[in-house]
């Protein structure tokens, strides 16, 4: 099994097949004032990050909402923004949480702050991964690490499937709501993370906004603007993402 050595790595990702960490060798260099269209997310998530690094109070994040927001890059960003102040990174694959707890168990001690990164995370019924993403996040007899804080990414904002037959199992009792057992269950998972940051598709100002940041010395913007429309059009949707896709179809 690799030892980290996390004096000159800043990430590494959790790989079943070895039952232990392997060092991240070539990190997704995007930076964060590249990330146009997301400014109310971008300052939450640095004020916590840093009261974090400080040892302050600070809370486990959940982003989630529309495809190809930014997301994932918001939280590769922040890894490059604050890796040389001793943030580090562990990015654990959803069929992985079973391990998060002898993942954590080994982090406990170090001196670095430590981000448990879970991308696209959601469960479906039956799934009891969750189970041990809880006993991290606000922990059980022992609680969590100092120095460790879960940051998820999802589509769900409540991670867990919602379905219309939980609605109807909803009671009204002396005039206050009680929700079924199984919303009670969807929203107890989302409320472990005290930070929530939602994303939305982009309006078109912010989407050609973002086209401009990727092409800063294109001298037809007139142009410029007409095609990114015309190819966001063709995608049905206008998100980060979307922007980057033009870039590498359209420089040049």
């Amino acid at each position: 099994m690799e030892t980290v050595d996390w004096v000159t790595t800043p990430a590494a990702i959790w790989r079943r097949h070895r039952s232990g960490l392997r060092a991240i060798r070539r990190l997704d260099p995007v930076h964060w004032d590249s990330l146009q269209g997301i400014d109310r997310q971008k300052q939450a998530l640095a004020a916590n990050t840093e009261r974090f690094l400080a040892a302050e109070p600070s809370n486990n994040v959940l982003l989630w909402g529309a495809r190809g927001t930014g997301k994932s890059s918001l939280i590769k960003a922040l890894l490059n923004r604050y890796h040389p102040r001793g943030l580090r990174m562990i990015e654990v694959d959803k069929d992985d949480l079973v391990n998060l707890p002898e993942i954590v168990d080994d982090l406990c001690e170090l001196s670095f702050r430590f981000v448990i990164f879970c991308d696209d995370l959601s469960f479906d019924v039956g799934e009891s991964g969750y189970k041990a993403l809880k006993s991290v996040l606000e922990g059980s007899l022992e609680l969590p690490p100092d120095n460790v804080r879960v940051f998820a990414t999802s589509n769900r904002r409540h991670l867990m499937p919602e379905f219309m037959s939980d609605n109807l199992r909803s009671e009204m009792r002396g005039g206050e709501l009680h929700p079924a057992e199984a919303i009670e269950e969807q929203l107890s998972l989302a409320d472990r993370f005290g930070l929530q940051l939602s994303f939305y598709p982009f309006s078109q100002d912010i989407y050609l906004h973002a086209i401009d940041a990727l092409f800063p010395e294109y001298p037809d913007r007139e142009r410029l603007h007409r095609e990114a429309i015309r190819f966001a059009t063709s995608r049905g949707v206008r998100n980060g993402r979307t922007a980057q896709q033009f870039f590498r179809h359209f420089a040049g």
